[in-house]
């Protein structure tokens, strides 16, 4: 019988996976659990040495004899302190070692309680990989666990070999083994170019058979990546979806809209539109209700592919990792005969998202985002602020060649003027910044710094604070929380903006939001230009729900048969 600990239970069951055989025991208590559950499984040979320095380098023999990665698993506290010499020598011999370490748990360590330092990490640049895995007590706490597994054992082999390090904190009780098997465990596979293709390609023959239904994700790429993904991507067999921040061709086969989509569709037209395998290209994906989507649907493959190799299970349903660029791999999925995917698919996809419309509703921060993108030149540069600017703009059309910028790596509010200032400075183009009142006064420094040009354009939609917290389900937004959670203010941009050499233009309604897009979108202007929208915060929250209903509505009318 194994151990009933659910973190024991999945770290086995994943090197067991990984096809790791092998597990030098060194004594103790604390980590009972999982020298019982590794000698109770017949899949591994099992060795016991006492010396952790001793079997640490009794590991190293072992794997540099079989050239296979070894295991070697040691209690809490110093034991872990005696590996160190193995694992430096494995790391500059690149010998594939895994050192698996029973540890207290992490509200003990410093408090005189014994066998306790703190473990995690404790090799430092000695390890390839170090995880310190939670003791799970939540669905999200169980796949974080199998994840830090994965992400430690794709380690070993990636662009060289070494040892990576797993430390696995464990309370008492400790000596529950009532489980008869090891659970089902989703191990995450990594292929890579280093042959020319050659595994990848035959990764793709005998993978993608298995799928009818393939979607392709892009999240946020330049304009040349793209570009790439456009030329060589087949979207007549899969179902593209992109965003604003995926700058993909306006005459690609990309679809947007497809958060709408989601929001908009019944029940059934959701259940037809599950994939058995998303396909993730580039950076950051901007809706929350994709990512719900997925997570949610059932018996889904992801593959995400990324130019590091480095896994970001962002559906928790993370398969494989594909080394590769954007254009190579869609160059490779283009060329296999084994893509099955269904035409039909990506029709659903295609014409739902078409099906969308854009409502009409009164003047707010919703209405200036249309009418300003509405009116974007060609050949122009549109930056997005993150929180609400990101995701209003994300409801409406974009003219065609122009190309979209965004913090989107962490997603802060921080930077978001400097930013485009920056990027203005290096262009020709015109470059217009959607940004919220709150993450441009934070920025407002950028203004300052003597390297505004001409070239720049700005609309900071001021509704007197941060506008998009007013969604946030289940948050009271009565007395004093308003104030301190959307940090309330009744600022204006108008004397630093003219102070600093810009044209500032003002809007309070519509007729005037019209007559300042004129000035806003003069090529031939010889200062940059600042447009403040004013709008209520509780009249642009009512128009957002007011869009969304129509949406909602509108779209229904035409609903097809499914």
């Amino acid at each position: 019988m194994f151990s009933d600990k659910k973190n024991v239970l999945q770290l086995v069951a994943l090197l067991r996976a990984y096809g790791i055989r092998r597990m030098v025991l060194c004594p103790g208590s604390r980590n009972v659990p999982l020298v019982q559950t590794f000698a109770a499984c017949e899949d591994f040979e099992c060795y016991s040495v006492t010396d952790e320095r001793s079997a640490g380098f009794f590991a190293l023999g072992l794997a540099l004899r079989l050239q296979v990665p070894v295991g070697v698993c040691c209690t809490s506290g110093s034991a872990l302190l005696n590996l160190h010499p193995a694992v430096a020598e494995a790391f500059y011999r690149g010998v594939p070692l895994v050192v698996v370490s029973a540890d207290r748990p992490s509200a003990w360590i410093g408090q005189m309680d014994g066998q306790t330092l703190p473990q995690p990490g404790v090799f430092g640049t000695l390890a390839r990989k170090s995880v310190d895995i939670p003791e799970p007590h939540t669905p999200e706490e169980e796949w974080q666990t199998g994840r830090l597994v994965n992400e430690a054992l794709l380690e070993l082999d990636h662009h060289g070999r070494g040892p990576v390090h797993i430390n696995v904190p464990l309370s008492e009780p400790l000596f529950r083994f009532t489980v008869p098997e090891l659970p089902d465990v989703r191990r995450i596979v990594r292929r890579d170019m280093s042959d020319g293709g050659r595994a990848l390609a035959w990764f793709l023959k005998e993978m993608l058979p298995r799928y009818r239904r393939v979607l392709v994700v892009s999240g946020q790429m330049s304009v040349a990546e793209a570009s790439a993904v456009a030329d060589n991507l087949p979207s007549g067999r899969v179902a593209w979806l992109t965003e604003l921040l995926g700058n993909a061709p306006s005459a690609s086969g990309a679809v947007r809209g497809f958060d709408a989509l989601l929001y908009a569709a019944g029940e059934r037209e959701r259940e037809a539109l599950r994939p058995d395998l998303v396909i993730t290209l580039g950076g950051h994906i901007v809706s929350k209700r994709l990512k719900k989507f997925l997570r949610q649907t059932p018996s889904l493959a992801h593959w995400q592919v990324s130019p590091s190799g480095q896994p970001a299970d962002v559906f928790c349903k993370l398969t494989a990792v594909i080394e590769a660029s954007a254009a190579d791999f869609c160059s490779l999925l283009s060329r296999s005969e084994a893509l099955a995917g269904e035409t039909a698919y990506a029709d659903l996809w295609r014409e739902g998202c078409a099906r969308l419309g854009h409502p009409v509703v009164e003047y707010s921060s919703l209405t200036a985002v249309r009418r300003v993108m509405g009116a974007l030149p060609a050949d122009s540069v549109l930056h997005l602020a993150n929180s609400s600017a990101v995701r209003l703009a994300e409801l409406f059309p974009l003219p065609g060649r122009v190309e979209v910028q965004c913090n989107r790596g962490v997603n802060g509010i921080e930077g978001s003027v400097s930013a485009a200032v920056g990027y203005a400075a290096a262009d020709t183009r015109l470059n217009f910044l959607l940004v919220g009142d709150l993450s441009f006064f934070y920025d407002m420094n950028a203004l300052w710094n003597g390297h505004v040009t001409p070239n720049l354009r700005i609309v900071l939609l001021n509704n007197g604070g941060g506008a998009i917290f007013h969604a946030l389900p289940g948050l009271d937004m009565e007395g004093d929380t308003r104030h301190f959670v959307t940090a309330s203010h009744i600022a204006s941009a108008a004397g630093w903006a003219e102070s600093r050499g810009f044209t500032y233009l003002r809007a309070t309604d519509f007729v005037s939001l019209l007559v300042s897009l004129d000035d806003l979108m003069d090529e031939e202007a010889t200062a940059p230009v600042l447009l403040e929208v004013f709008t209520e915060a509780d009249e642009d929250a009512a128009a957002q729900r007011e869009h969304y209903r129509l949406l909602r509505e509108e779209y229904n009318k035409k609903e097809p048969e499914i």
